[in-house]
C-alpha cells in the first residue's frame, strides 16, 4: 500500500536532508523526551544520553542552585555573587577605547576610560573567583555549559583590550614601556591560542550545538585571536612615535600578529557561512539570542584595523632581505589599505544586517529582556569604529574620519545606555539575583 507524501518526505527525497525545525531547540537535542513516554533518541536510533543532560544544565539552573538556598530566606551579597557568571566580562570587552583624534582633552577623556576598564577587569576578576570559591564546583559546570562556556574566553579578549590601551596611552609618554609591552605580547600570544584552540576543544568534546540553533556567539573562542594584530599595530604606531625609536623585534611582532589574526579570522569567516545557513532556513534568532548578530561585525572590524595599522609602519615590519627591491614599502601599505578596504565591506554588510534586525523592537509591544550579551551592541562596533578610523588614517580621508567619528559618539551613547540599564537591573535585582525552583 503506498503511503502518502508528506512535506518532510519530499524535502527528503530531494535534498537528503530534513531541515529541524525551529521548536527543535537545542535543548531538545538530541535527547529530549516525548510527550508519549519514549525519548526521541530511541524513535531517531540515537543512543539515550540523558546523564549527559543532567550534566550539562542550563546557565539559570546552574547559578540558582550552585548552592540552593531556603525558600523564603533572606537573598545576601553572598546569594548573589553566586549568580556571578562568565558574560560579565563582555562588560570590560566593551570599556576600550580608540582616540581617533590626538586632541589633549581627547586623551584624557580615554585616559579616564582606560582607568575605569582596569577598574571593572579587577571587580570582575575578584567576583567570578569569590563564586567559585564559595562553589567550588560551578567552575567545571562553567565549562560545560552550553551558554556560559563560549563567553570565557572573554577574559583574555579583555586583557587583550587593556594591553591595546596600555600602548595607545602609555608609550607614547614612556619609551621604555614599549620593551615591557613586547613581554606581554608574546604572552598574549600564547594565552589567545591556548584559550581558542582548548575552549574548542572542550566543546567539541562536551557540547552539542545543531546548526539550526546556532547565532555568531559561537565565533566568541576565535576571539583571542582577531586582537593579536591590533595589539601588534598599537604597539609598534606607538614606539615608532619616538625618536629614535626603541629597539624591540618589529618583523617578528608584525609577521606573527598577521598569521595568528588570519587564523582568528578565517576561523570566524567558516562559522559566519554557517550563521547564514540558519539565517536562510530558520529566520532571526529569538529575543536572547538576537544580540550576538552583532558578533558577526567582529572579526573583520578588528582584522582591518591591526592590518591597516601594520601597513602603515611598513618600514619597520618589512625584513630586511626584503627591502632590496623597489617601492617594497609602498607596495606593503597599498595592498594593507586595498584588503582593509575589502574586509571592511563584509564587516560593514553585517553591521547593516546587524543593525536591521532590531527593527521589530521599534514597535510598540515589542521588547528585548536585558542580559548581560546586550554588551554585543557595543564591542563589536567598536571593532568598526577602530578599522574606519585605521582606514581615515592611512587614505588621510575627511569622509571616513568624519563617518568614524559619528559611529563613535553612537557607540559612547550605546555603551552609556546599556551600563545604565545593567546597574538599574543589578539594583531592581534583576541581575545577580538567584531563582526560586518555580522560576527556572
Amino acid at each position: 500500500m503506498a503511503r502518502g507524501l508528506t512535506p518532510s518526505s519530499l524535502e527528503a527525497s530531494a535534498n537528503g536532508y530534513v531541515t529541524p525545525s525551529e521548536e527543535f531547540s537545542a535543548e531538545g537535542f538530541p535527547w529530549s523526551t516525548a510527550r508519549n513516554g519514549s525519548s526521541t533518541t530511541e524513535r531517531r536510533g540515537w543512543p539515550d544520553r540523558s546523564q549527559e543532560s543532567t550534566q550539562t544544565r542550563s546557565l539559570n539552573q546552574m547559578v540558582s542552585r550552585a548552592q540552593r538556598r531556603e525558600k523564603g530566606s533572606k537573598v545576601g551579597f553572598r546569594d548573589r555573587i553566586r549568580c556571578y557568571t562568565w558574560t560579565w566580562f563582555t562588560m570590560t570587552m566593551a570599556t576600550g577605547v580608540w582616540n581617533g583624534y590626538k586632541a589633549d582633552w581627547l586623551y584624557y577623556i580615554g585616559l579616564a576610560f582606560y582607568v575605569f576598564n582596569i577598574c571593572l577587569f579587577i571587580m570582575n576578576c575578584v567576583f567570578i573567583t569569590m563564586r567559585f570559591s564559595m562553589t567550588p564546583s560551578s567552575f567545571i559546570h562553567s565549562f560545560t555549559d552550553q551558554l556560559e562556556s563560549l563567553f570565557i574566553p572573554s577574559v583574555v579578549v579583555s586583557i587583550g583590550t587593556i594591553l591595546i590601551n596600555t600602548c595607545e596611552y602609555g608609550i607614547p609618554r614612556a619609551p621604555w614601556l614599549a620593551n615591557v609591552m613586547v613581554y606581554f605580547f608574546w604572552i598574549y600570544i600564547a594565552i589567545s591560542l591556548f584559550a581558542s584552540t582548548g575552549m574548542y576543544l572542550i566543546l567539541w568534546s562536551t557540547q552539542v550545538f545543531p546548526v539550526h540553533t546556532m547565532t555568531p556567539v559561537w565565533i566568541f573562542p576565535g576571539y583571542p585571536l582577531l586582537m593579536t594584530a591590533p595589539l601588534a599595530g598599537n604597539l609598534i604606531s606607538s614606539a615608532t612615535l619616538h625618536s629614535p625609536p626603541p629597539q624591540i623585534p618589529y618583523v617578528a611582532i608584525a609577521l606573527t600578529a598577521v598569521a595568528v589574526q588570519g587564523a582568528g579570522f578565517l576561523i570566524s569567516l567558516m562559522i559566519c557561512a554557517a550563521f547564514l545557513y540558519r539565517l536562510m532556513t530558520q529566520k532571526l534568532p529569538t529575543d536572547n539570542q538576537r544580540p550576538g548578530v552583532f558578533i558577526s561585525i567582529g572579526p573583520g572590524g578588528f582584522t582591518v584595523a591591526g592590518l591597516v595599522l601594520l601597513g602603515q609602519s611598513a618600514s619597520y615590519v618589512i625584513p630586511a632581505s626584503l627591502q632590496d627591491g623597489d617601492h617594497a614599502v609602498y607596495i606593503v601599505r597599498i595592498l594593507s589599505i586595498l584588503v582593509g578596504l575589502w574586509v571592511y565591506g563584509l564587516s560593514f554588510w553585517f553591521f547593516l544586517v546587524s543593525v536591521g534586525s532590531l527593527w521589530k523592537y521599534c514597535i510598540p509591544g515589542h521588547r528585548m529582556p536585558f542580559q548581560m550579551t546586550w554588551y554585543s551592541f557595543v564591542f563589536p562596533k567598536t571593532a568598526l569604529v577602530t578599522g574606519t578610523l585605521a582606514l581615515a588614517q592611512a587614505l588621510s580621508s575627511p569622509g571616513f574620519r568624519l563617518f568614524g567619528c559619528v559611529l563613535a559618539a553612537c557607540l559612547i551613547v550605546v555603551w552609556v545606555t546599556v551600563f545604565s540599564i545593567m546597574v538599574k537591573s543589578v539594583i531592581k535585582k534583576q541581575l545577580l539575583w538567584p531563582k526560586d525552583d518555580e522560576d527556572d
